[in-house]
């Protein structure tokens, strides 16, 4: 039986329906296993995608942002430096004798690896006790160059033969220990020169972050005073150094490359060494200071002051019991020749001179002279308490009158004589190389306001016009101020390194009368010939012409002072003594040190 059309599509419908649905569930079911099978599969790639990343990121940020910092620090374990300090410059007199050079002794120097050894307390403590240093300080050293440095730092220098042996043993059981040579600084006549010369050490953490950007280093040795300090430049030179590299345990494998240090320049000083020893001896242990100058140039010849110390001492471990003993002495680094004192009667140059260029009291004026002169209810004293009657310049230089020359001080009035001090240079500083220098003090009326809240009165000039009262003076503005009438008017600048091709620059002319020189000149050579300096009177000297001095010095002894030039006819040598509360005259105690002086100078340089 046919089925009609209507019916066979809806069968047919129906057919298909169930057929496809059927399949449709299956290829779900199916689907749905292959997902469940294939999600671990997902997920660890996800995570090993994601710990790819991150592995490769740390490996980006390790080699691109780190890797320098890496790689320095590979570097270092690697390579090693060893530094080679440069040889100081030497320096010599002006004859070409050796005032400070330098020797061979033993450093010891530790890498900064050590640190990272176990056992680096126990040998930090026993490297403290061999060497006499605190641990701190060891510590200190090595904090400070990096404790990841590839260089060695130096601990200890001076090495005793006791250390040097302990260290050597010692090395087996600390690796990163050296001991080695090194220059250090070596001054062959001891105290002599000491405030001259200076001294060296070692740069501080503070000095150095100073000095860096000059070059400067870790365990630089430098000029600390005097002309050590003055010609730091010049005597230094250029670090060396020897590039290692090094296996694991540090030992050596080769060298990777060497730089030679440049040496430091020599440096020739005015300085006489026999002038000098001479001047050494004539202070003996007087507190005090001795100065010679060329009077024509400046070029200082001798400079010595006391107390005085051994400036070999920093060339070793400086320890609380060397540096109590130093200090021990009564400020021994202090140089009296640069330092001001009142230049008590040798001012009278300068007196002198103000009352002759003033016009107010020339050449030939002549003056009575008395007991005191009675200024403002005060009495300024004769010394010999009576006067010396009617003078000149002349006399009343040779005798060292007071009251002459309160007279002259009076009259000419506090400015112009400040004007004529400071001519002369006194209340600035000359302008030698050392840092050390005090300018002294020539008051006025402004500076007696400021600190004292009083007005220039005509005591204090009569005070000025004797050299007392405020006025200061160092024992080498004294001797610039003796150079004047020596070499015919002319201010020098006092210097230790000289310029034989321009000397010009070392003077300047102060434009003073010929008549004011010739008197002066007379006037410095009476007192040697008759007045208060015939202790200058010797057979072994030629002509001399000097002033001396006796300051009041409450409330201990007196100060004593005697500057003299000679010969008088062609001066080669200014000498100012000066001594601090010696007691007694000028004449009496400071005049034979400048005869010592002069004779040992002009033994030395015979024409």
């Amino acid at each position: 039986m046919r089925l009609n059309q209507r019916s066979q599509s809806k069968w047919q419908t129906s057919i298909n329906t169930d057929s496809y649905g059927s399949y449709d569930t299956r290829q779900q079911k199916t689907n749905r296993t292959i997902g469940q099978k294939r999600q671990p599969i997902f997920i660890m790639l996800l995570v090993s995608f994601i710990l790819l990343g991150a592995i490769g990121a740390r490996l980006a940020f390790l080699q691109i942002l780190q890797g320098q910092t890496y790689r320095e620090k590979a570097e270092n374990n690697r390579i090693r430096i060893v530094p080679k300090p440069p040889v100081r410059g030497n320096i010599f007199d002006r004859k070409g004798r050796v005032l400070a050079s330098t020797r061979l002794t033993h450093a010891a120097y530790l890498w900064p690896v050590v640190v990272n050894q176990p056992d680096w307390p126990q040998n930090r403590k026993y490297l403290s006790q061999l060497l006499s240093i605190p641990e701190d300080s060891i510590e200190s050293k090595i904090k400070q160059a990096g404790y990841n440095a590839s260089t060695l730092i130096r601990i200890a220098r001076s090495l005793n033969p006791a250390q040097i042996t302990a260290l050597e043993e010692f090395k087996t059981e600390l690796n990163g220990l050296e001991v080695d040579i090194e220059t250090v600084r070596d001054y062959p006549n001891k105290a002599m020169g000491a405030h001259v010369l200076g001294y060296t050490g070692e740069l501080n953490v503070e000095q150095l972050k100073k000095r860096s950007a000059e070059g400067y280093r870790l365990g630089d040795i430098v000029g600390k005073m005097g002309v050590e300090a003055a010609y730091e430049q010049q005597l230094r030179g250029e670090w060396g150094g020897i590039q290692l590299e090094v296996d694991g345990a540090g030992k050596v494998m080769k060298v990777l490359g060497q730089k030679i240090g440049q040496p430091g320049k020599d440096v020739t000083l005015t300085l006489d060494l026999d002038a000098q020893k001479a001047a050494e001896a004539a202070l003996g242990d007087k507190i005090g200071a001795i100065v010679a100058i060329n009077p024509k140039t400046g070029g200082v010849l001798a400079m010595v002051s006391n107390p005085s110390f051994d400036p070999n001492v920093f060339s070793t471990q400086i320890t609380p019991k060397i540096w109590q003993k130093l200090q021990s002495k009564g400020n021994p680094f202090v140089n009296r020749a640069l330092r001001g004192f009142p230049p008590a009667s040798t001012f009278k140059v300068v007196t002198a001179t103000a009352g002759m260029e003033s016009g107010k009291y020339p050449p030939n004026t002549i003056l009575s002279t008395f007991a005191y002169l009675n200024v403002g209810g005060t009495a300024f004293g004769e010394w010999n308490r009576a006067g010396f009657g009617p003078m000149g310049y002349v006399r009343a230089m040779a005798w060292s009158s007071n009251t002459f020359h309160g007279q002259i001080g009076r009259g000419v009035g506090g400015p112009t004589l400040i004007k004529y001090a400071r001519l002369y240079g006194f209340g600035s500083t000359t302008g030698i190389e050392l840092d050390e220098e005090s300018p002294g003090l020539i008051a006025d009326d402004a500076w007696k306001r400021k600190n004292y809240n009083w007005e220039w009165t005509d005591g204090d000039t009569v005070n000025m016009s004797i050299g007392q009262g405020f006025t200061q003076a160092s024992p080498l503005q004294v001797a610039v101020m003796f150079a004047v009438p020596a070499n015919g008017g002319y201010r020098v600048k006092p210097h230790f390194f000289e310029d034989p091709k321009n000397l010009d620059k070392w003077r300047t002319s102060m434009n003073l009368k010929p008549t004011t020189l010739q008197t002066l000149r007379q006037g410095l050579r009476a007192v040697v010939a008759e007045g208060t300096g015939k202790a200058l009177n010797s057979p072994d000297l030629p002509p001399v012409a000097g002033k001396s001095g006796t300051a009041e010095a409450p409330p201990g002894e007196t100060h004593t002072w005697f500057g003299g030039y000679a010969p008088f006819d062609n001066p080669e040598i200014v000498v100012v003594a000066f001594g601090e509360h010696t007691g007694g005259g000028g004449g009496s105690v400071a005049g034979p040190m400048v005869r010592q002086v002069m004779e040992a100078y002009f033994k030395h340089n015979k024409k």
